[in-house]
């Protein structure tokens, strides 16, 4: 009989384990399903992927037989480019009371340290985007003169989608692609 009573429970036990591998791997399959979902999900903003937190827009619906860089679409960028430079020059602002607020005379010489780093790497991250509101200006004034969404080497049209990616961008595609390869054959 004792015998028997092992067989069952190392039965029981491999049952236990079957099961719980196979939650296991229902688990992860919900958990990739889920994932796909979200993936393919619309959406209706998008956000601009540059290097600040630039806030959500509204794409530009592009209508059949549009005229490129009409007054509609002039607007657009100038919201953009207008609500992209009031952000950076908040950010500018929180960073100046910032460090009128946190500096302070450590008497250790680790914290002073550490606190000097970190004005540092705020100083420098404020004075890339320094260059980058001249940037937004320059564009703004493109935008006004009428010269805003042609490429500067070639003179076609830009397009609407990479002006929304980069609203700074002043070359095509193409021509950037050509001058990234030129500055790494020159590296």
């Amino acid at each position: 009989m004792p015998a028997k009573k092992k067989t069952v429970a190392k039965k029981k036990v491999t049952k236990k384990k079957t099961v719980a591998k196979k939650k296991v791997v229902a688990k992860k399959a919900a958990t990739k399903k889920t994932a796909a979902k979200k993936k393919t999900s619309p959406k209706k903003k998008i956000p601009l992927n540059i290097s600040q937190e630039f806030k959500q827009f509204e794409p530009y619906k592009i209508k059949k037989g549009e005229e490129y860089m009409n007054e509609t679409q002039v607007n657009h960028f100038h919201n953009i480019l207008g609500s992209w430079k009031r952000e950076l020059m908040e950010e500018v602002d929180r960073t100046v009371h910032h460090m009128q607020d946190e500096a302070a005379n450590f008497p250790d010489p680790n914290d002073r340290a550490s606190q000097e780093s970190d004005f540092t790497m705020e100083l420098r991250t404020r004075d890339r985007e320094r260059k980058l509101i001249k940037k937004i200006d320059e564009s703004i004034d493109l935008l006004e003169s009428g010269d805003y969404g042609y490429c500067d080497d070639c003179g076609i049209e830009i397009g609407i989608r990479r002006l929304e990616a980069r609203p700074t961008a002043n070359q095509c595609i193409d021509c950037k692609s050509l001058s990234e390869i030129r500055e790494k054959s020159m590296s």
